[in-house]
């Protein structure tokens, strides 16, 4: 029998009073406040996962484009989850030869697995530079991957998976938490 479950996973970096953004100071580091928020559906029986909602809120500083930004984070984002579910460089062990060197052998994400991703600009202006403005294009994969891998601990921790290494693929899931339900059966 299929199910599915619904999960948030949460990854929260250097968060300084996250909830009223312009009482804020500007960071004594170069580290931004984000809160990101991974919606996924995890079948159990099969290890598939799909994305489901994705939520991000970061501090760029002043944006001078948002909707630029908003794309060069939603294109960081499907990046990161590919990292975490789907890409996985395999190398023969003997001769050291590259065997996922192709689409074929190499999964990406595609458009059709991502939802659409929300992104909530938080701005709080650089105090190193004149306008104001911060880095944005590592901001979308930087947190995704955590994100989407707690996400899928998240899910299936009442089944006892605790840990999962990336890439996150089906067969992964399904094995790790084979593995899960095995060591709870014997306790």
């Amino acid at each position: 029998m299929t199910r599915a479950l619904l999960v948030l996973g949460f990854v929260w970096l250097a968060v300084p009073a996250f909830a009223q953004p312009q009482r804020v100071p500007p960071p004594a580091t170069p580290a931004s406040p984000i809160a990101i928020r991974a919606g996924r559906l995890v079948d159990p029986d099969t290890g598939t996962v799909a994305l489901v909602r994705y939520s991000v809120c970061d501090d760029f500083g002043k944006t001078v484009n948002p909707l630029i930004v908003r794309g060069q984070v939603s294109g960081g984002v499907a990046q990161g989850f590919g990292q975490a579910v789907r890409e996985h460089t395999v190398y023969d062990p003997s001769s050291g030869q590259l065997l996922s060197g192709s689409f074929m052998d190499y999964a990406l994400p595609r458009a059709d697995e991502m939802p659409d991703i929300e992104v909530e600009l938080l701005e709080i202006p650089c105090a190193s530079n004149p306008l104001g403005v911060k880095g944005a294009g590592e901001a979308g994969a930087v947190g995704s991957p955590p994100a989407v891998v707690n996400a899928i601990i998240d899910a299936l921790s009442a089944d006892g998976l605790t840990d999962i290494d990336m890439p996150a693929t089906p067969e992964r899931i399904w094995r790790a938490l084979s593995h899960a339900q095995m060591a709870q059966a014997a306790d």
